[in-house]
């Protein structure tokens, strides 16, 4: 009797199944297809994995306004990329930070508060949304491109977000890129020593990538303390997340839509992976594989991202946004090098 009431159901789940995947597969493919030739020109011409990706995706911008592709790039905008941040915290541990002492996790939890809020207030004094100065805030002081899309996929929907998030991907990314052939020769002018001159650099470049590339130009023990502090910087996306996740439920919800919760999923799944990555148990094979899952999974989203926002609509923000951004990276070089001079 259960068997053959459980058969129905097992056909009926299978057949929804198939016709979720067969729904989504056009749109996904596309931007693992796009994300794919991102990566091949970021190997041969050098510059941001992130920004090819959003190029190449607004060229094609024309495949989420209608047809097949639409439903799987939704999903690959929103699912996927959660799943790239969750995976992040398989780059942390807690002897990492360790390591270092507690000056550098001080500077670190410093310089990300104060700049977040310096960002928030410069943001409402140019007229801007105060959820924009969190967003590049967060991006700037955290973890570049990868910061900027967790915390939209926390903060409330509004109409001007995805803009608004492509825009700091772009700003962020171009900045990161900047800062990784700059930053090093600021490092020699102030004659920073090698542990100094990697906790500047990893205290201040945005993007994880650049950050290998400037710290290790130098030295070893630059590029391995520059590695860690950046992690650290990392590390705090989970309270920035929080943070942006009670901002959402304080603004409440438009009629019919749940009640976003207190902690998205993906931010529980990147701290219990963190801890877990901590034990010591994680074999390396598998660190380095999550890893990689994790950065072709936010280059897949971001792809899809920018397949849904026009050039023409992301050129329109106007100079202003621009400032704000050049404004919080120079204050955080500066911020990083006065706490230097107390450390």
């Amino acid at each position: 009797m259960n068997q053959t009431m459980q058969t129905p159901v097992a056909a009926t789940l299978a057949t929804r199944g198939a016709a979720r995947v067969r729904e989504l597969a056009p749109g996904m493919l596309t931007s693992a297809m796009v994300a794919g030739a991102a990566a091949f020109l970021s190997e041969h011409y050098g510059a941001p994995v992130m920004l090819f990706a959003l190029l190449l995706g607004m060229a094609l911008n024309f495949l989420s306004d209608d047809g097949k592709c639409k439903p799987g790039i939704e999903f690959t905008a929103r699912s996927v990329l959660r799943l790239g941040v969750a995976l992040l915290g398989l780059r942390l541990t807690v002897a990492q930070m360790a390591a270092l002492g507690w000056k550098p996790v001080a500077m670190v939890v410093v310089i990300v508060v104060v700049t977040i809020a310096l960002s928030v207030l410069a943001a409402w004094l140019l007229g801007f949304n105060k959820l924009f100065g969190l967003l590049t805030g967060g991006a700037t002081a955290i973890c570049g491109a990868s910061a900027a899309l967790a915390l939209a996929a926390a903060l409330p929907a509004h109409q001007q977000k995805e803009k608004a998030t492509l825009f700091t991907v772009i700003g962020v990314s171009a900045l990161s890129t900047a800062a990784m052939i700059a930053y090093p020769m600021i490092a020699q002018l102030f004659h920073l020593s090698p542990q100094a001159a990697g906790i500047f650099l990893g205290g201040t470049i945005h993007d994880v990538a650049q950050v290998v590339g400037a710290g290790y130009s130098m030295s070893r023990e630059t590029g391995d303390a520059a590695t860690v502090v950046k992690l650290m910087r990392v590390a705090m996306l989970l309270p920035v997340i929080l943070c942006a996740a009670m901002v959402a439920r304080a603004q409440g919800t438009q009629p019919g839509e749940a009640r976003p919760p207190l902690l998205p999923w993906f931010a529980v799944a990147f701290f219990a992976l963190a801890c877990i990555n901590s034990t010591g148990i994680v074999p390396h094979a598998l660190q380095q594989g999550g890893n990689e899952a994790s950065r072709w999974c936010l280059v897949i989203a971001i792809s899809a991202l920018g397949m849904k926002t026009r050039l023409k609509e992301l050129a329109s923000v106007g100079i202003k946004p621009v400032a704000l951004m050049i404004g919080e990276t120079v204050f955080l070089a500066g911020l990083v090098l006065a706490l230097l001079r107390w450390m």
